[in-house]
């Protein structure tokens, strides 16, 4: 079967930026920081990478994504309608009463492969997923996108312990590094340095990259997996509220929405610089 048409992933990015500022703000939701940091990576994880069936969402050869940092699903509703996985003008009811755009991703959603809120899920379900399909035999892959502040779940470093006993080359973590987590950086609540070194020391095939330069996110992400026999992780260093600048590096846009007059600022930003 053919893959899906392509789309140029800093066209996706803008859009998806575009979107779920549109979308957090309307509905008065959370959480517009970690959407924008990972845009970058989801765009160029949709406009290609992942091998995806927007017309048969369940397809049995499609690429199994799971998004455990569930709280920042408008960016993953917005690549998904921006795919063609359902109409972009379902988006106008994100967070709003009957909808099935939840305001933490839902599994009703066509392509979301896993309901995810409660941090430290989606990288376990994700390793089930490769494993399942490694004694199967069957060719796709799994991936799950953390949070770095979610590593303080110890279901995480479970997972992590686990994953390459069993030489999972078939299950990418990626990690969106923005170094702030709900309540304060990520250095002050629980120090995660040297993260490389303690996944490597856990046998995982690890690289690091800028999580907002498409090109580099393009070039390890068409290398995996990193070393066959292994877990990949690709540790996506970005900023929190990449793209607006009084959003970047502020955790109060963890949780804060931008009322019209901050996201006509915002939308104007992206505007003059779409990439």
């Amino acid at each position: 079967m053919v893959r899906p048409l392509m789309i140029p992933s800093t066209d996706l990015a803008a859009g998806i930026r575009h979107h779920a500022l549109r979308m957090v703000s309307a509905a008065n939701a959370s959480h517009i920081g970690g959407v924008l940091s990972m845009a970058d990576t989801l765009a160029v994880l949709y406009s290609g990478i992942l091998k995806v069936f927007p017309d048969q969402p369940d397809h049995p050869d499609r690429d199994r994504f799971i998004l455990s940092k569930g709280h920042c699903c408008a960016g993953v509703y917005a690549a998904l309608a921006l795919r063609g996985f359902f109409p972009l003008s379902e988006l106008d009811s994100y967070g709003m009463d009957g909808s099935r755009l939840m305001t933490h991703i839902s599994h009703k959603v066509p392509g979301v492969e896993f309901s995810t809120g409660s941090l430290g899920h989606g990288l376990p379900f994700a390793l089930g997923k490769a494993l399942a399909a490694r004694r199967k035999g069957l060719p796709w892959r799994s991936f799950a996108l953390l949070s770095d502040g979610e590593l303080d779940e110890g279901s995480n470093w479970e997972a992590i312990l686990l994953a390459p006993q069993h030489q999972l080359d078939n299950l990418v973590l990626i990690i969106d590094y923005n170094k702030i987590q709900s309540l304060g950086a990520v250095s002050e609540v629980i120090e995660l340095e040297p993260l490389r070194a303690k996944l490597e020391a856990f046998r995982w095939a690890v690289r690091e990259v800028d999580g907002h330069n498409h090109a580099e996110l393009h070039a390890a992400l068409s290398s995996l997996p990193f070393s066959k026999g292994q877990p990949s992780c690709l540790i996506t260093h970005t900023t929190k509220g990449k793209g607006v600048d009084y959003m970047e590096n502020q955790i109060a846009w963890h949780y804060r929405a931008p009322n019209a007059d901050l996201l006509a600022k915002a939308l104007a930003q992206l505007e003059q610089n779409p990439s």
